[in-house]
């Protein structure tokens, strides 16, 4: 069972006061917005200042004919769907206003039952090209959703929290360390919400320029300033219906801080360069991993912009404060086929990373790139991973160390400087000798900055 039919916002440009009026009451009372034009100038003033789904456009106007003013409608790259009429129909008006682009095509006399029918088909046909677009904008843009992997008992509450606030359509802000999944949470609650089939696009704020947050978020029109040689729906407007991400929010720069606040409030915005008032329908999941109570308080971002975008927060801890899950995020990344000797495998699960989720993917695979016949061992973690692992600091081991004993790095350091000099500093021959492909020798080579001269 279908809903009520939604409600038009609608343009009648017509000289013919009388149709125009009686057409204007006529869609106002089946519950439609409906402004009027009497020329082409005064249309283009309210094109100006308001988006119109449908304009119903006279071919004969005095001054600009409707011809003129659909040419110019398309030439200012406003996406309003245009319907002529007329009241002398020929073929050559016809494939004419067609080729202008036109959506439809009216001969009067016409029931006003019929025009509404013929706008609701326009509108429609102009909603499925946006969502196209959108389509087209979505595939160039996002990479496809990773599954969010953990079973620590503050993955658990935050797997609660996301089915809890993801069916709302509230605004969200997503705190936590950097790299430590705040996208995919934000992919997550919008796959338990009603938009789940809708858009969901992503900006960082940090990644920007701050010359270019504003065009990225709203749009520009052509000519607005040096560079903009095309018109560009911002990110709001390709996100219409769906979800817009906000990564970085804290690196919003504070001029667009009350064009974001006043787009959470009541959905409008305008282009960079333009008057016209647009609206969106977007929900708003931002993330950070600055002290926003910090910012505020220095005046770095508004406060009321704050309680705007925290109706819920989430926070996502750092790797360091879930390391059960460590082992089950290295299956997780790691390609099938692969091992981990034990000790490569123990420098893995202790070390603090800093980085988080996203560092030990790097870790990762560095390592598959680095290592021998899918065998990953210390030598081909980053050096930070093995010398946390080496430090003590975080695996203590059953008893203290004499100072006196020598390091097993030492010792392997010592080995291999005597190889290279059995082998007069062939590392080929070097490496056949250690048992360890040549690759390997040149790693570690560099790892103990070993230094032979041929003495």
């Amino acid at each position: 069972m279908t809903g009520p039919a939604l409600p038009m916002d609608l343009l009648i440009v017509e000289d013919d006061r009388d149709f125009r009026e009686t057409a204007a009451q006529w869609m106002t009372r089946k519950g439609h917005h409906v402004e009027q034009a009497e020329n082409a100038q005064e249309a283009l003033n309210h094109c100006a200042r308001k988006h119109f789904d449908v304009a119903i456009v006279d071919m004969n106007l005095p001054g600009l004919s409707g011809l003129e003013l659909l040419q110019q409608i398309r030439d200012e790259n406003i996406d309003t769907e245009v319907i002529i009429l007329t009241g002398e129909a020929t073929v050559e008006n016809a494939v004419q206003a067609m080729k202008l682009g036109a959506c439809d095509y009216l001969t009067k006399p016409f029931p006003l039952a019929e025009v509404e029918q013929r706008c609701r088909m326009a509108w429609e046909r102009g909603r499925l090209q946006k969502e196209n677009r959108q389509l087209r904008a979505l595939l160039e843009r996002n990479r496809p959703a990773t599954r969010i992997v953990g079973e620590s008992a503050g993955m658990k509450e935050l797997f609660r929290l996301i089915e809890r606030v993801g069916p709302t359509d509230k605004a969200i802000l997503i705190q936590g360390e950097s790299g430590t999944g705040k996208e995919l949470v934000a992919r997550a609650i919008q796959q338990c919400s009603h938009r789940a089939d809708r858009p969901f696009v992503t900006v960082n704020c940090a990644a920007l320029p701050e010359q270019l947050v504003e065009s990225e978020l709203f749009g520009h029109e052509k000519g607005s300033f040096t560079g903009a040689t095309a018109t560009k729906p911002g990110l709001f407007e390709v996100a219409d219906g769906g979800t817009l991400f906000v990564d970085e929010i804290g690196e919003l720069p504070g001029a667009l801080q009350p064009k974001l606040l006043r787009v959470l409030e009541d959905g409008s915005l305008r282009r960079v360069g333009s008057h016209r008032e647009r609206r969106v329908n977007v929900r708003i999941i931002a993330a950070t991993n600055r002290d926003m109570e910090e910012e505020i308080a220095v005046g770095r971002f508004r406060e009321d912009l704050y309680y705007r975008i925290n109706v819920m927060s989430l926070v996502l801890p750092p790797l360091r404060e879930r390391r059960d899950d460590i082992p089950l995020l290295i299956e997780h990344f790691l390609e099938a086929g692969w091992q981990i000797e034990p000790d490569a495998r123990q420098a893995l699960l202790t070390y603090d990373w800093p980085g988080n989720v996203r560092q030990l993917i790097n870790a990762i695979e560095r390592a598959t790139i680095m290592a021998d016949d899918k065998l990953i061992t210390l030598d081909d973690l980053p050096h930070e991973v093995v010398r946390a692992g080496s430090s003590g600091t975080h695996a203590p081991l059953a008893s203290p160390v004499q100072e006196d004993i020598c390091k097993l790095e030492d010792i392997e350091s010592a080995h291999i400087l005597q190889v290279l000099k059995q082998e007069k500093g062939n590392k080929a021959r070097a490496a056949r000798a250690l048992g360890i492909h040549r690759r390997k020798l040149y790693r570690l080579i560099e790892r103990y900055n070993i230094q032979w001269n041929g003495d």
